[in-house]
């Protein structure tokens, strides 16, 4: 194929999709004079949460962590004016790796842009970072544990 002629989107299709199979970030071919060069890009999620003036300004509710992994979240935990939510589906881990230590636990003091958890989807760590300064006060999930959307992750006061 030379680059007067056409390119075969069958080719890139297929590029594209050994690149989601394999977890690599790019591949390139080249035959004779033509080159085609897929790219995936993967960027960190950062999560920005504001609170509502009014529910700032209310005393919080005491957040009331589950007993363990899987459990019912509070809606307390849920309405808390600190609590951090999922920002999407996955598995969160609270460590880097299994033989670090965690990055956050109950009583950590944290500032802003902090590194809290990373949450696993698609075979892709996103960073949840903390929207604001404080104390965490509660943590509602456990390493390695699924986590939906919009569920309470843990409490920053």
């Amino acid at each position: 194929m030379s680059k007067n002629e056409p390119f075969d989107p069958e080719l890139v299709r297929a590029l594209a999709n050994l690149i989601t199979e394999t977890d690599l970030t790019e591949i390139e071919i080249e035959k004779g004079d033509l080159r085609i060069r897929v790219v995936r890009r993967i960027e960190p999620v950062h999560v920005q949460v504001a609170a509502p003036v009014a529910a700032a300004l209310a005393p919080p509710p005491a957040p009331q962590p589950v007993a363990g992994p899987g459990g019912e979240r509070t809606k307390a935990a849920a309405a808390h004016p600190g609590a951090l939510p999922s920002p999407m589906v996955g598995t969160a881990y609270r460590r880097p790796s299994p033989e670090a230590k965690l990055f956050v636990d109950i009583g950590s003091v944290v500032a802003v842009g902090e590194k809290l958890l990373l949450i696993e989807a698609m075979k892709t760590f996103n960073e949840i970072v903390a929207p604001r300064a404080g104390t965490v006060t509660a943590i509602f999930v456990e390493d390695g544990q699924p986590v939906e959307f919009g569920e309470p992750l843990l409490v920053i006061e």
